[in-house]
């Protein structure tokens, strides 16, 4: 519209109407339904229900909202003048649609914070013995020192430095040895870079102590469920939190990967997470979800996750997402070793840009850094 020569303010009014979204409303009481689909009928959009919803020969029918954001934000108008709660649903669909009208612009850390004004690129240093693809690299505090200096150098706009492997069917490590591991390392890198820092860890006590001396994230795999101080650890502190879903511990996970709505139950297990932390006293700005690409999925639910990546806008918080040199894109493109799996990672982050992805955790910072940056010049949202 601007290349037409359309007024500035026209362009406001009819923004919504070229853009349309499609809404789904789970277990809806068949009468509140019915009045949903009519009022959608009368602004001109439209609302699927399931067969004998009309009639309300079912007790309730999830409903597929049809429309552009003008007619949803005109749907939020009229439903609060409804019976059965219906204005709580117009509450929700109003959040929703901010949600979907902005992104978040910043993420807040402890003592930092990192401008979302282009992807931000996670570089992982694993000081772990047994990690899939780098296991046993960065051991010492002199080679994860050399990995930190060489991810800054290459555009790394924070490190995540993992303790305990999390790869499918590893074992827990104990608190002690996974703190062993990481403390000397942090300490390390804080006293060299002013790059923010992130903890992989899923143990309080853990998180406690890297917290204290330099770290400014915790990158929490199971999204706050298996430690239960975890929350009240990062509130206290201050830190910024990534929460990741998960069903089941790393040793697990892989054993049972059907769901019956996979993303609708990562954006529930997520919801959950940041309620989670918000109720402990983390604050909003200082939140990432990260849908678990490879935690308990199977090939084709990663791909599911990736292909409706944009979907996890509507929670309003940072993704974050973790694709490097993962098994899926070598059973994919059948290249059984990490080592092989580069371009498929890179093909991912490239989609995911697109998709509304602000954050990538990646071993391979420098491609990264180029690829990501390259796609949000192509699709950046002025």
């Amino acid at each position: 519209m601007t290349a037409l020569g359309v007024d500035p303010a026209g362009i406001k009014k009819m923004a919504g109407k070229a853009q349309s979204l499609n809404v789904l409303i789970e277990a809806v009481p068949c009468g509140s339904a019915n009045i949903i689909k009519q009022e959608m009928l009368a602004i001109g959009a439209d609302a699927a229900v399931a067969r004998g919803s009309v009639t309300c020969s079912r007790p309730q029918t999830d409903v597929l909202l049809m429309g552009t954001k003008k007619q949803l934000h005109a749907l939020v108008q009229r439903l609060p003048y409804q019976p059965f709660g219906l204005a709580t649903v117009a509450q929700q669909l109003h959040t929703l649609l901010i949600h979907y009208s902005q992104y978040p612009t910043y993420l807040v850390g402890k003592d930092c914070r990192l401008e979302l004004d282009r992807p931000q690129v996670m570089g992982i240093i694993n000081v772990t013995p047994d990690s899939f693809y780098d296991g046993g690299m960065s051991c010492t505090i002199d080679d994860a020192l050399r990995q930190a200096e060489l991810q800054v150098a290459a555009g790394a706009d924070i490190l995540d430095i993992g303790g305990e492997s999390t790869r499918p069917g590893s074992l827990s490590v104990a608190a002690q040895t996974e703190r062993d591991r990481v403390v000397p390392v942090v300490e390390a890198i804080r006293s060299r870079f002013t790059i923010p820092i992130s903890v992989d860890t899923t143990k309080a006590s853990v998180a406690q102590s890297v917290l204290a001396c330099g770290a400014n994230f915790v990158n929490d795999i199971s999204g706050l469920t298996f430690d239960p101080n975890m929350a009240h650890v990062v509130a206290q502190s201050g830190a910024g939190l990534f929460v990741m879903h998960t069903r089941g511990r790393p040793d697990v996970m892989q054993k049972d990967t059907q769901y019956q709505d996979l993303v609708a139950e990562v954006i529930s297990s997520l919801r959950y997470s940041t309620c989670l932390a918000i109720e402990a006293g983390v604050s909003r700005d200082k939140i990432s979800i990260d849908p678990g690409i490879g935690f308990g999925k199977s090939v084709k639910g990663n791909l599911e996750i990736l292909k409706r990546l944009s979907e996890l806008r509507g929670l309003g918080y940072p993704v974050l997402l973790g694709t490097s040199r993962k098994s899926f894109i070598g059973n994919i493109l059948n290249q059984p070793q990490a080592e092989q799996r580069l371009n498929g990672s890179l093909a991912t982050v490239s989609l995911a840009v697109a998709r509304g992805v602000q954050l990538f955790r990646v071993h391979d910072v420098e491609a990264t850094r180029h690829v990501a940056d390259m796609a949000w010049a192509m699709t950046a949202r002025c």
